[in-house]
């Protein structure tokens, strides 16, 4: 598979996911929800200052280690996807492993500049949304200089939601008697969506990505390992 092909499915994928992200924040105030197809699909926007799927760590020192983390896996993923590429493995894995990065890159933008570009977001610390004091839009975002905060404390940006199924637990269940519950929970972006689709395809479809590489490596073995000459037929 092609280096450019490659480069263009992640690049298709950070500008869609970019340009929704963008698009939300400015137009969406924080935790405001549009119903996009019935009730099983949702525009819903919040602002996440920890992992994927709204999940955090450790506050402001938590962020930025995150950010870091981020940062790290995508300068690697860089010269991983150079080296899988020019090594001529399998197509499926080599895309998978561009959804990965591609969706590590997506995020990786939200954290490092939107606190920047941006003048309002949420406070990972207070975890309120720092809106600036008599703004026509107090709860509206809009590109600004100076912005709610610093290069690497930015906020990713969330919408998409799937509360497929709510109901509520009946008294005598176990831990969660008595309790609402709600399938799909966890509001995420197309960077995050792009991150799991590559790593369960990976999963799922490994044997394969994975055989015809191990068939090589064993055959290119054979081929140079074995010692054929005279005096080994002899013996």
């Amino acid at each position: 598979m092609k280096a450019r092909s490659v480069a263009f499915i992640i690049l298709l994928i950070v500008i869609s996911d970019q340009l929704l992200k963008i698009w939300v924040k400015t137009h969406y105030h924080l935790n405001e929800s549009h119903q996009i197809i019935g009730s099983g699909f949702q525009l819903y926007f919040v602002e996440n200052p920890g992992m994927a799927y709204g999940w955090k760590f450790g506050g402001n020192w938590g962020k930025l280690a995150l950010t870091v983390f981020r940062m790290a896996a995508v300068i690697f993923g860089t010269w991983y996807l150079g080296k899988i590429i020019k090594e001529k493995y399998h197509k499926g894995f080599i895309i998978c492993a561009g959804l990965v990065y591609a969706g590590a890159l997506g995020n990786l933008l939200d954290s490092c500049f939107y606190g920047m570009i941006f003048d309002k977001g949420m406070d990972p610390i207070t975890n309120t949304y720092n809106a600036v004091a008599n703004d026509i839009n107090p709860y509206l975002a809009k590109v600004s200089r100076p912005g709610y905060s610093s290069f690497l404390h930015g906020n990713v940006v969330d919408m998409l939601y799937f509360p497929v199924l709510r109901g509520h637990f009946p008294q005598w269940f176990p831990f969660w008697g008595g309790q609402d519950f709600e399938f799909f929970r966890p509001i995420f972006n197309l960077a995050d969506a792009s991150i799991s689709t590559g790593v369960i395809s990976i999963l799922v479809f490994q044997k394969r990505f994975f055989k015809q590489r191990n068939a090589k490596e064993t055959h290119h073995t054979v081929e140079t390992e074995a010692l054929v000459n005279d005096e080994s037929q002899v013996s």
